[in-house]
């Protein structure tokens, strides 16, 4: 177990936050009707659900900090109060404050929203990073919509904590991985220690299907002499695919009899709407055949990630609604990444498209406020003034849309999820680090305080990795 500020840990055991799946809908969730219009692939109403449940918060203020709300606004000695997991105000420096609460001073400080990474794979790809602990793809088909990243998850992945206290992440899409073509669903979290997966679990947070266009699908497949093996092999088999999911999801709606599938089901719910798709994509010319190929079947995509040759289309982005989840600098680590430049985001922002940093790295999940300030750098040098309060919308708000939670969480407004983290410099610097980190207005990360540092077993006495931060 993480020890991670004892006396909370043990507080929200005993109050049921980590506690067994128990077999409860998430709070808000309409029941799936499994009336005789369902026939027999009914399918069963939230097998795994959330038994998340915020961590204990008290009323809290901050003061006097340079506030980004994550939706592109600013506010300059602001204030910000959190109380009941959420936030209840923010505003300028006249903003009523309540007495008798916790008031933190912000003063040369700053107040973000916590940092949303919509790419990762921590649980999945764990630390220790050894074979044992690789549960990130399902290297045996190409097609693989059936597995579900949730059940590889292992919680105590020191990667958590680490992206928590380092890098001020707050929720986070965990992935399968990119050897197929179709990879399985995605699931978001909130990160917060847990004893289960079901406990990190974002309450409501629609699925994510993780697609692969490219290299990955063709190399893995085409190496043991299987389809594909091309990058047109690629889109046959992904295109017949469809067409199987479109039978079986019109006979499903029919109330038609037929055997449950599991990768059908996800597929299906794709196709009505209800799972999101993250295509893992590099070049242009292969995201805008997948743009063609999802009018073809009628689903969306929600977001191409990596995506370095987004500047090329940004266009088409922006007239399709999908968003760009990119790096700030990483490429040409391999043919379809070779076009790649530092300028791509800032480009994509520019052309009215949904620009979204992300990390696909337990590394790089620690350090997302200094890719998006490589990004800003990039851009600005060549001309393309982009403020930095709109520039976490980033890491914020476009995320947030992108996996379905933009209502939760993504920004500072009132109502929203006390997700937040206070800098203690301007967060695109360097030498800047969280502070202090709130989720749901429970303080779960505090640099001042050492009982409030994660750190799991597998870090203890590792100096440097997990023992001082």
């Amino acid at each position: 177990m993480k020890a991670y500020g004892r006396a909370l840990l043990i507080a929200a055991l005993l109050a049921g936050v980590a506690g067994p799946a128990v077999a409860r809908k998430d709070k808000g969730e309409a029941p799936i009707s499994q009336g005789q219009n369902q026939g027999s692939s009914a399918e069963p109403d939230n097998p795994y659900p959330s038994t998340y449940k915020a961590y204990p918060g008290r009323p809290t203020a901050i003061r006097g900090a340079t506030i980004f709300d994550g939706e592109g606004g600013r506010i300059d000695n602001g204030v910000v109060f959190l109380s009941e997991g959420k936030v209840t105000a923010i505003g300028g420096p006249d903003t009523p404050i309540p007495a008798d609460i916790a008031v933190f001073d912000g003063t040369g400080k700053y107040v973000t929203p916590g940092v949303i990474d919509i790419h990762s794979h921590l649980g999945d790809y764990p630390s220790p990073g050894v074979d044992a602990n690789s549960d990130g793809n399902e290297a045996t088909s190409a097609v693989t919509p059936h597995v579900w990243a949730e059940h590889s998850i292992w919680p105590q992945d020191a990667g958590f904590s680490r992206a928590l206290a380092n890098g001020g992440v707050t929720s986070l899409q965990i992935l399968p991985g990119s050897a197929n073509l179709f990879g399985g669903r995605s699931v978001t979290l909130k990160n917060v220690p847990a004893r289960t997966m079901q406990g990190m679990k974002f309450p409501g947070a629609p699925y994510g299907l993780k697609m692969a266009c490219g290299e990955n699908p063709k190399r893995v497949y085409g190496s043991k002499g299987r389809e594909p093996s091309t990058r047109m092999g690629n889109m046959a088999v992904n295109r017949q695919t469809w067409i199987k999911a479109r039978e079986y999801q019109k006979k499903r709606a029919a109330g038609k009899d037929q055997t449950r599938d599991l990768g059908m089901e996800t597929l299906a719910d794709v196709l009505e709407g209800k799972i999101m798709v993250h295509n893992h994509c590099y070049r242009a010319d292969e995201m805008a055949n997948v743009i063609d190929m999802s009018k073809e079947f009628g689903y969306k995509v929600a977001a191409f990630h990596h995506a370095v040759e987004a500047y090329k289309i940004a266009d088409l982005l922006r007239d399709n609604g999908i968003c760009a989840a990119l790096w700030g600098d990483w490429y040409g680590f391999k043919m379809e990444a070779y076009d790649g430049i530092k300028e791509n985001i800032p480009l994509v922002h520019r052309a009215g498209a949904c620009a979204i940093v992300h990390s696909d790295d337990q590394d790089g999940i620690q350090r997302l406020n200094q890719e998006a300030a490589k990004a800003l750098g990039a851009g600005r040098r060549m001309g393309i003034d982009i403020s930095d309060e709109v520039a976490w919308t980033w890491l914020a708000i476009n995320p947030a849309r992108a996996m379905g939670i933009d209502q939760q969480t993504g920004s500072l407004k009132v109502g929203k999820m006390a997700d937040v983290v206070l800098w203690n410099g301007n967060p695109f610097s360097t030498y800047t680090r969280p502070e202090k980190v709130w989720i749901d207005g429970a303080l779960l990360y505090d640099s001042a305080n050492p009982k409030l540092r994660p750190v799991v077993d597998f870090e203890l006495g590792q100096i440097g990795a997990g023992d001082v931060k």
